[in-house]
């Protein structure tokens, strides 16, 4: 799949907005920590990825019932479902200079019903010419994401047959059905209930 960047500029994958705050001094110091034990942008996207993807549990798996959406309350209480981990992820890597970009993919159950849209997230190291889907869901039994550039290690390979699809646009803000339904649900339950789709 050829991923298309909604913006040409590259700088608009480094901005900060209200979900990828990374201006906020939570999300400077998490980054300036993982960056002290790195040292250099591939060693620091890696381990951004897995601090997002190990020490925040998805609200699903933990149970937790509170929808943070701004990468700095995702920090703060560890918590988020996949939209509010990829905020993060991003603004880790922004902090640092690494452009990244928020991405998606509509998934089903297995029977190809109950279909809602998954996020993730894409990154251009310096010096790369391509971007790379990574994603920070958390793995589980049955899930199993990996850090990796060169070949797609998603938690959810999607199956076309089942109606799923990747969609190829890179976003430099997070799509507003997905950011709505974040910020206009007092609790996980009704997040559930008000997930997209579809884009």
């Amino acid at each position: 799949m050829q991923l298309i960047q909604q913006n040409p500029d590259i700088h608009a994958y480094l901005a900060s907005d209200e979900a990828i705050d990374h201006w906020h001094p939570l999300v400077q110091e998490t980054a300036d920590t993982l960056w002290s034990d790195t040292g250099d942008a591939y060693s620091y996207a890696k381990a951004a990825f897995e601090f997002v993807r190990d020490t925040i549990p998805h609200s699903a798996d933990s149970g937790d019932p509170r929808v943070s959406w701004r990468a700095s309350d995702v920090l703060a209480t560890r918590n988020g479902i996949c939209y509010a981990k990829s905020h993060a992820l991003a603004a880790l890597l922004r902090a640092q200079g690494i452009p990244a970009a928020l991405c998606y993919q509509r998934l089903t159950e297995d029977d190809g019903t109950a279909p809602a849209v998954h996020g993730l997230v894409a990154v251009r190291l310096p010096g790369a010419e391509a971007w790379s889907r990574i994603d920070p869901r958390g793995n589980k039994p049955g899930v199993d994401a990996w850090f990796s550039l060169d070949r797609e290690r998603l938690a959810f390979p999607v199956r076309p047959e089942l109606g799923e699809t990747d969609y190829p646009e890179l976003h430099a803000a997070p799509h507003p059905a997905a950011l709505k339904a974040l910020q206009q649900s007092a609790d996980r339950p009704e997040l559930w209930r008000n997930l997209p789709t579809a884009l």
